[in-house]
């Protein structure tokens, strides 16, 4: 995939993520977000003016997240909700941008820590925006693939194994749907 934006900058990776990193990390990937021409218009929408508010709850999320801080106080759904405008190729853009700056940051290790979250996060609010029958763009879908370790079939033992994983409908993604009924 060729991105049609500039590369995270060149930064020293860290093995483990801290309170100080995730801050970089943050305001790191909001001024990418902020020049981006797809996604820029739609924050400054709504963060307009609030921009100094948002940044340091973004802090306070991924440090929950990550580091099991348990500070964040809020819902994500909810907060996305009012959102106008949104569309599939801003959460592709969303996740490549994200992605790119957190592999730009971090050690592969310390990498996946934001990124799984950050994929079921998108998970959750593209499936709760354009319903469960979504069928995420293909730009997406190849970054998924290179990030998300592959599924493979059932019976398929072979560890090396080229097979690509088949995703039966309305499991669009590399995680298992939350409530979602297992294979039988």
């Amino acid at each position: 995939m060729n991105p049609s934006f500039p590369a995270a900058p060149f930064v020293e990776r860290a093995g483990e993520p801290t309170e100080a990193n995730i801050r970089e990390l943050v305001y790191g990937f909001y001024d990418r977000v902020r020049a981006d021409p797809l996604l820029g218009p739609v924050f400054d929408a709504t963060l307009a003016g609030r921009w100094e508010d948002h940044l340091p709850k973004m802090c306070t999320f991924w440090g929950s997240l990550v580091l099991g801080a348990k500070q964040y106080r809020g819902n994500v759904q909810q907060a996305h909700e009012p959102l106008e405008g949104v569309e599939p190729q801003h959460f592709s853009r969303w996740l490549y941008l994200f992605l790119d700056t957190v592999e730009s940051r971090y050690q592969p290790a310390a990498a996946v820590r934001f990124m799984e979250p950050a994929l079921r996060i998108a998970q959750s609010l593209q499936l709760s925006r354009f319903g469960w029958d979504y069928k995420i763009p293909e730009e997406q879908q190849a970054l998924l693939e290179r990030v998300a370790p592959k599924r493979r079939p059932p019976g398929d033992e072979h560890a090396g194994g080229a097979l690509a994983a088949t995703r039966p409908p309305g499991e669009p993604f590399p995680a298992r749907i939350v409530g979602q009924a297992k294979d039988d």
